[in-house]
């Protein structure tokens, strides 16, 4: 099978690509600036957001499936300019997704979502059908917004959207050197009030074979969550997270005098979120993570990763 992968340079794409080597399918790895190594297929380089210029890259190959991974979600994301940093990645999600329906004239694709966007509610695990957060934190809004577009034009051509849990391992804020694990490390990232916003991550890896095995079932359509099997309050994750690398267990801070330093989103992102259930993506694709609980993840990249933490 044909296969364009839109972001092939992303975390999850260099997770894709080899597997999609390994099962024998052909690439076109459409890339804005990063090269990668595409060994059973070909890479391209075009801006997604220029349709002339994506067309003309991606036309002669003729793709069946589009894999669409398209962000520019910046390495450090800081919550009080959320809505700034995030407009790019918004603009891909909507024009750019566009543009790649237009280039591969409507072949089936499916793109990266996300599966904490959910409205919250206390003491639940969201499914597919459950509401999003619609009424959340002003700054969210926009990408919120784009997060539908996405999705409403990846069921126009009869895809799936794979509504990916927190990104953990190489290339995210996870990895030996991420932004996440630097501010753990460094005593900056507290615990926010209670500790009671809820993540579902997913391994990048995880992503990948997900992927893989939605390109086998074109009869999976709408959205399907993937993450790991064991949704985590910050107050569980984050200490473990600290214990793993060598850092000072996390301070805790009120929701008050957090939201005066990380804003209403950064509050509302620690200390709001609703963790996600895989049950219908086991069900319908057949598919396990390999790492069923993040502690599993974060032992294979990070075990072995301790450095004395700073005071500060």
């Amino acid at each position: 099978m044909r296969i364009l992968v839109a972001g092939a340079s992303g975390a999850i794409g260099r997770q894709l690509l080899p597997l999609l080597d390994a099962v024998g399918h052909e690439t076109i790895g459409l890339v804005h600036r990063t090269p990668v190594e595409v060994r059973n297929g070909h890479l391209v380089t075009a801006d997604a957001l220029d349709r002339d210029a994506l067309t003309t890259a991606v036309s002669e190959f003729e793709p069946e499936v589009v894999v669409n991974l398209l962000t520019a979600i910046p390495h450090n994301l800081n919550p009080r300019t959320f809505e700034r940093q995030f407009a790019q990645t918004n603009r891909l999600r909507t024009e750019g997704t566009a543009n790649l329906v237009a280039a591969t004239r409507g072949v089936r694709m499916i793109s990266e979502s996300v599966a904490f966007a959910y409205a919250p509610r206390p003491g639940l695990v969201a499914d597919e059908t459950a509401p999003l957060w619609e009424r959340g934190p002003k700054a969210f809004l926009p990408a919120l917004a784009a997060l539908q577009e996405l999705e409403r034009i990846t069921a126009e051509t009869g895809g799936v959207c794979l509504r990916f849990g927190s990104l953990v391992g190489p290339g995210t804020g996870f990895a030996p050197d991420g932004t996440i694990v630097e501010a753990v490390r460094g005593g900056k990232l507290p615990i926010v009030g209670d500790g009671s916003g809820t993540f579902s991550f997913i391994h990048t890896h995880d992503a990948a074979t997900a992927i893989v095995a939605a390109l086998d079932r074109p009869e999976v359509t709408g959205a399907l969550n993937i993450v790991d099997d064991q949704p985590l309050r910050t107050a569980e994750w984050l200490p473990a997270l600290a214990r793993l690398i060598g850092a000072r267990s996390p301070r805790r801070l009120p929701q008050w005098l957090a939201r005066l330093v990380a804003g209403s989103w950064g509050v509302a992102f620690l200390n709001g979120l609703v963790g996600a259930t895989n049950a219908r993506a086991k069900a319908q694709l057949d598919w396990r993570p390999r790492y069923a609980r993040v502690q599993e993840a974060w032992q294979a990249d990070l075990g072995g990763v301790t450095r004395p933490s700073v005071a500060v």
